[in-house]
């Protein structure tokens, strides 16, 4: 029998290929490349005296994969379009943000522990609803608009749509292996002092910034030129994750 009740699942906004390549631009600034500037092993001063490149960029990276929660600013370019993101995540569970792919419509996700809620925009769930039957995409759009779909974080389709609640995982993409990471110069990232960290890979140019004060944190990583330039910005380390369940009459239950 033909269903022609709305769609039974949420718009597939968080396109796992397009959330792939946040890991996939943090793995790249800091993975493997040619080899390593030999030249740093004389002893560089200023902030981590002593210590090389790659030296740096692993320390920055074992306390960033340490910290409990951090919040993601996400901006750079996919063959799909551009990509942006404003995710606050934590190990606790908890994740909340925003996030749009192409060039218009914007995605609210909110996630504790089990459940995840989404709302999609109406520019966003137009271009996801193109190609549906009139009636259909319509009714779509009057049973959602300004609602929240709730759904089980641990259904496999809703899994794909929350990798960047997953912060476990994702900064365990992070690696420095083989890193040819140079010292640059200091520099400030948001009012925090930093040691800006650069190596080239063919056409693409990335820069780490490490914070120089308190833990050594990750707190950006630039990448221009290549397919994919952009940046990621990592803030508010260890800073509770600010996640509350919207309010029952906002909340669409999908069917069974």
């Amino acid at each position: 029998m033909r269903d022609d009740s709305p769609r039974r699942r949420p718009p597939a906004a968080l396109r796992s290929t397009a959330l792939c390549s946040v890991a996939v631009l943090a793995l790249t600034a800091c993975g493997p490349v040619i080899g390593e500037d030999r030249a740093e092993r004389t002893a560089p001063a200023g902030p981590f005296a002593g210590l090389s490149g790659p030296e740096i960029a692993e320390r920055s990276v074992q306390a960033t994969k340490e910290a409990s929660s951090l919040t993601l600013d996400v901006d750079f370019t996919t063959e799909d379009g551009p990509l942006k993101a404003y995710m606050a995540t934590g190990k606790d569970g908890k994740c909340a943000g925003t996030l749009s792919v192409g060039a218009t419509g914007t995605a609210e996700l909110i996630k504790i522990g089990g459940a995840a809620y989404l709302r999609f925009d109406e520019a966003f769930l137009r271009e996801e609803l193109k190609g549906e039957p009139a009636a259909e995409a319509q009714a779509t759009l009057k049973l959602l608009k300004g609602r929240w779909v709730r759904t089980d974080a641990s259904d496999e389709e809703a899994a794909e749509e929350l990798e960047l609640c997953d912060l476990d995982r994702l900064l365990d993409d992070i690696e420095t292996n083989d890193t040819e990471a140079r010292r640059g110069r200091q520099t400030t990232v948001d009012g925090r002092k930093a040691l800006m960290l650069t190596e080239t890979d063919g056409e693409a140019t990335y820069t780490m910034y490490v914070a120089t004060e308190g833990k050594p944190y990750l707190l950006r990583i630039d990448q221009k030129g290549g397919d994919e330039p952009g940046t990621i910005a990592f803030s508010d380390f260890d800073k509770p994750v600010v996640a509350k369940k919207p309010a029952d009459t906002d909340i669409f239950e999908l069917p069974e």
